[in-house]
């Protein structure tokens, strides 16, 4: 026992020291000898189903390092030999060997071999470019710690486009990221085309969080089809978000007849769930959306509604369906119609997944999954729990990519007015931040970084908010616990900087802050009764949500993001 544990730590020194390859892999096994990789190499196959591995090694060897390598499914004639086994094991797992003659990357799955090949493709990253790459031999035997890795951008506050949502699938496939969480409908904007109502994008699509009247901007549904099979061909599932019954007010713009009405500061705000028609036009919408998205989940949202639903009171179709179903709160309302769109929704065969308000409702447990987002609320992921909900870690503190990752960052979230979201506090999540059984629940089916775009309105921005902590969240996602080893990420951070650079995107750089200056789109103001205070507040958060509680979300129904009028996406 003592010579396997001295074996153990002998061999995590030297993995972490000599593998460049984020996230860290289980096991590194350092040989004799290296493997030349140029033009001549072939790959190789025992199936013929993982040609489509093949050639996105071929194309990304070729785009980043200009070697072409030839295709050929004759299995006899590989240098690189991709095999599929029939053995049990972990989604994802995979292992890598390189000699001096031959690459085996031996999985039971696709998915395995796709991720065998992302590490190798890490490897081949790091040496310097040429005609001929030489490889160190090497064992590496892996496997993701979460099956869901997911990572959410937030295109209604600020829309980026079909170019840079495929680099940031690229991105997404080098970490072994695997699960986009597309939030595509909120308040500033709507930008999915529907085509039996098509004045949601025609109109909802108008404007963004910071100019109301900018030209309309929306994915039409070809370009949903070609990012879906973009992100497929790198073995990412997108899970799109149809926000309701709050958040609506773009919605709302385009077809006013469904609206729940307004109260101040939130105008139409919600769809209206005392008119019958509401739910057959909600439900078509989630058809053509089920029809554009293959990975069988919709995302419903269902947070914040309590900012907006006083609109309802004393609505005649309200009152009338309060009185029909002996409703005794505007809560028991919101429920009721949670609980019928999320019938719609199971009834294409599809999971529904929700923000953890919705852990309050009577939702299929066999169905749901819940995106446990306020950590300053755990009775809502113990109450997810125990409800034997799935569920996916995303708290605010410290998922959420707008919150500033430096001290001295000044435009960006920050809790109570002092807490921010650093690589390190990434890096260390869940295990540092929650209790050992509530993390290794089996229900937890894993984490996901969030992106809200209320400050973020440029590409440069979008980049500096996400790189690098994008990759300090992948290694949280898939590598143990046990095998983590901070010091060492930060070395293989640094030696993939430069990817960073070839790619052109604008990071942060931990290690020297000075190189990329803080990229800001829109700079906060400070209303005057602030600038005294003790804690300094962004004027796009209010005090209630950021750095209080307010009495509103002590009930449970606070905001989530950080829409103009604060939310779940606030703080």
């Amino acid at each position: 026992m003592k010579l396997a544990f001295i074996f153990f730590l002998s061999f995590h020194f030297v993995s972490a020291q000599t593998v460049n390859i984020i996230p860290l892999p289980k096991t590194f096994v350092k040989l004799n000898g290296a493997f030349q990789l140029n033009s001549n190499t072939i790959i190789g196959m025992n199936d013929n189903a993982m040609l489509p591995q093949a050639n996105y090694l071929q194309t990304e060897l070729k785009k980043a390092d200009g070697i072409l390598i030839a295709v050929d499914p004759d299995e006899q004639r590989a240098q690189i030999d991709l095999k599929l086994v029939d053995k049990p094991g972990t989604n994802g797992a995979y292992d890598l060997k390189i000699e001096a003659n031959k690459i085996s990357i031996t999985a039971s799955g696709n998915d395995g071999i796709f991720y065998g090949l992302v590490s190798l493709l890490q490897l081949i990253r790091m040496q310097p470019a040429g005609n001929s790459i030489s490889l160190a031999a090497c064992d590496i035997t892996d496997a993701p710690r979460f099956q869901w890795r997911g990572f959410m951008l937030d295109e209604s506050r600020h829309f980026f486009g079909k170019e840079k949502i495929e680099q940031l699938l690229n991105w997404m496939a080098f970490y072994k990221l695997n699960k986009f969480h597309w939030h595509l409908t909120d308040d500033d904007g709507w930008r999915l085309e529907i085509k039996k109502y098509p004045r949601l994008a025609q109109v909802g699509g108008i404007g963004n969080h910071t100019d109301s009247l900018a030209q309309a901007k929306y994915y039409t549904q070809d370009d949903i089809k070609e990012i879906v099979a973009y992100a497929q061909d790198r073995f990412i599932s997108i899970i799109p978000e149809v926000d309701m019954p709050g958040h609506a007010t773009a919605a709302n713009k385009a077809y006013p007849e469904f609206s729940g009405g307004s109260i101040r500061n939130y105008e139409n705000y919600t769809f209206d769930p005392g008119n019958e028609k509401t739910y057959s036009y909600l439900a078509d919408i989630l058809k053509e959306v089920n029809g554009l998205f293959p990975s069988h989940m919709i995302h419903l949202g269902g947070d914040e509604v309590a900012l907006g639903n006083q609109a309802w009171a004393g609505r005649p179709g309200i009152t009338d369906m309060m009185t029909k179903n002996k409703f005794t709160s505007l809560d028991d309302l919101e429920h009721y119609f949670f609980n019928r769109m999320a019938d719609s929704v199971i009834k294409m065969n599809d999971n529904v997944l929700c923000w953890d308000e919705a852990a309050g409702t009577n939702l299929n447990p066999a169905k749901t999954i819940v995106f446990w987002w306020r950590q300053n609320f755990p009775s809502q992921l113990e109450l997810s729990l125990q409800k034997r909900y799935d569920v996916v870690l995303c708290p605010r503190l410290p998922l959420y990519f707008d919150f500033v990752q430096d001290k001295n960052h000044v435009s960006g979230r920050r809790w109570i007015g002092t807490y921010f979201n650093s690589l390190s506090n990434i890096y260390n999540f869940p295990d540092r931040q929650l209790p050992s059984d509530e993390v290794h629940s089996n229900l937890i089916l894993g984490i996901q970084a969030n992106v809200w775009t209320e400050t973020v309105g440029s590409e440069k921005r979008l980049d500096f908010m996400t790189y690098p902590r994008i990759a300090a969240f992948a290694e949280s996602a898939w590598t143990d616990q046990a095998l983590k080893n901070e010091p060492s990420f930060d070395e293989r951070l640094k030696a993939e900087l430069p990817l960073y650079d070839k790619d052109g995107i604008y990071y942060y750089n931990p290690f020297d802050p000075a190189a990329h200056p803080e990229a800001i789109d829109f700079m906060p103001r400070i209303p005057k009764h602030e600038k005294k205070s003790k804690h300094h507040k962004h004027l796009h958060e209010k005090v209630s949500h950021h750095s209080k509680i307010s009495s509103t979300e002590a009930k449970g129904s606070a905001k989530h993001h950080h829409a103009k009028k604060r939310s779940h996406r606030a703080g």
